[in-house]
């Protein structure tokens, strides 16, 4: 990764008042962050460690909020599929279009389970197994992070 693409992530930042960017490209993962010390914090320039669209199990996902009485704990047969990216997260391919999945469907490989839009580029999540959908967590629209749950499936 060259001074030129660094430079290029950080006015993103900047035009797009972000205070954290995680941009990864063939291999290499950069993650920059404003801070109060400087502008931008590049903290690792490493191996790719995430691969999109990987699938992580429930238990071993990101910390869920703290529990809201009688919030019903996430089963250990449940996989999360998470963001690969930052972006903004859309269950159709277009507004007045028929979502892609809906909850209880059964899914098979290679299925696009939703749509996320960074920078202008829509890129499609696919299944990497066959699954059926428990859970949809994001609202179409909803702006989702690098490694957010987007859906709890369960393998088949």
């Amino acid at each position: 990764m060259d001074l030129e693409e660094i430079e290029r992530l950080v006015k993103i930042m900047n035009d797009n008042q972000l205070s954290e960017l995680e941009y990864e490209d063939q291999g290499r993962k950069v993650r920059l962050r404003k801070g109060s010390d400087a502008a931008v914090n590049p903290l690792a320039l490493m191996g790719a460690s995430v691969m999109p669209g990987q699938l992580l199990p429930a238990s071993s996902a990101h910390p869920t909020p703290p529990s809201v009485a009688g919030a019903a704990p996430v089963p250990s047969d449940l996989i999360d599929i998470t963001s690969p990216l930052v972006g903004t997260f859309y269950r159709s391919a277009r507004p007045d279009a028929k979502p892609f999945v809906q909850v209880g469907e059964e899914l098979l490989l290679d299925r696009v389970l939703c749509i996320v839009e960074a920078m202008k580029v829509m890129n499609e999540i696919k299944t990497e197994f066959d699954c059926v959908v428990r859970e949809i967590l994001p609202k179409n629209g909803d702006p989702v992070e690098f490694g957010q749950v987007l859906f709890r499936v369960k393998k088949k």
